[in-house]
């Protein structure tokens, strides 16, 4: 998912200086750690890829084992900065505490999980929260297609989906099968979407789930389906529905957290400030939805200010997120 650096670069490099951006210096090793969630991943190793052409002193190293493993990194100070498709947990948050290490929580852009079918999948148009319920739920009766629906082929559902630490997986199971349920364990799991993607690519009775980025970058190989929430209308995940919450229950922000300790550091208070600078054009360059721009602009407020703890943990779905950060800083004054 590179982007083209020729029609940034300007942009990017008034951005930087504006910042007072000169990375490590000249002959520095400079380092900035990152790990967690495969869904922010493309925004945030396009940003590092971006930063770097104007920063070539600071080696920014960007990996994913999904918002799980990342937050147990970022929890004991093994990484600077995790990436989260979810707000972190408490016990992820206690792991913290107990380690000394302080987090700023950043909202970098919207994502809409996007549930998928093979391409020679012809009788799928859409399905609901309650159907998708009773497929993915421990306790759920559907497992073939025409258990869902009887003019559906009598053919079993192969299901593919992120594993167990993946943000994308707990936003799932919470939003679908419901607080307190269980996903069903006899699924294809993986932390990579690139895996996911081929999976249901190759399987013509398959049904996945993952980013809407990762659907974005491969429409030509999926097929996508609709949702179906209590009495409205059925709606897929695009830009537009994303953006203004009517893809609905599945639509999401996601997050970098940054250590406090690491935020003291040159190097990564110049990472985050374009991070958030650019996160706007770079998120939707890769296929997700920006934020508002108040959102970035309090964002940075909060960073500079050094504001640390969650404040979407407890929020819910579908939540305003201006509002929301609005009611923080008011709060905090």
């Amino acid at each position: 998912m590179r982007i083209s650096t020729l029609a940034l670069s300007t942009a990017l490099c008034l951005s930087l200086l504006a910042a007072g951006c000169t990375g490590g210096g000249k002959g520095s090793t400079a380092s900035i750690n990152i790990d967690g969630s495969s869904t922010v991943f493309p925004i945030t190793s396009a940003i590092a890829e971006e930063y770097n052409e104007i920063d070539k002193n600071t080696q920014i190293n960007v990996a994913f084992s999904g918002t799980g493993g990342g937050f147990a990194k970022f929890c004991i100070g093994e990484i600077d900065i995790s990436d989260a498709s979810r707000p972190i947990k408490e016990k992820e948050e206690k792991v913290a505490v107990e380690n000394n290490i302080g987090f700023i929580e950043i909202p970098v852009a919207f994502d809409g999980i996007s549930v998928v079918v093979n391409k020679k999948n012809s009788f799928v148009d859409f399905l609901t929260v309650q159907e998708l319920k009773q497929i993915w739920s421990a306790d759920g009766t559907m497992r073939s297609w025409s258990d869902v629906r009887p003019s559906w082929p009598n053919q079993t559902i192969e299901l593919y989906g992120p594993g167990t630490a993946s943000g994308t997986f707990d936003y799932f199971v919470e939003a679908i099968i419901g607080k307190g349920g269980s996903m069903r364990s006899d699924f294809s799991a993986n932390e990579d979407d690139n895996v996911l993607v081929t999976g249901v690519a190759g399987d013509e009775f398959s049904l996945g789930f993952f980013g809407f980025a990762y659907y974005a970058e491969n429409k030509d190989k999926l097929t996508i389906v609709p949702v179906k929430d209590g009495n409205r209308d059925p709606v897929a995940p695009s830009m537009s529905t994303i953006n203004n919450g009517t893809y609905a229950p599945l639509s999401r922000p996601i997050f970098i957290y940054v250590s406090t300790e690491s935020a003291k550091r040159p190097e990564v208070i110049n990472f985050v400030e374009f991070y958030l600078d650019n996160a706007a054009k770079i998120s939707e360059a890769v296929g997700y939805v920006a934020l508002p721009k108040p959102v970035y602009t309090m964002s940075k407020e909060r960073f500079h200010a050094g504001v640390t703890g969650t404040i979407f943990r407890s929020a819910e779905a579908g939540t305003d997120i201006e509002q929301l950060m609005h009611a923080a800083a008011a709060k905090a004054d």
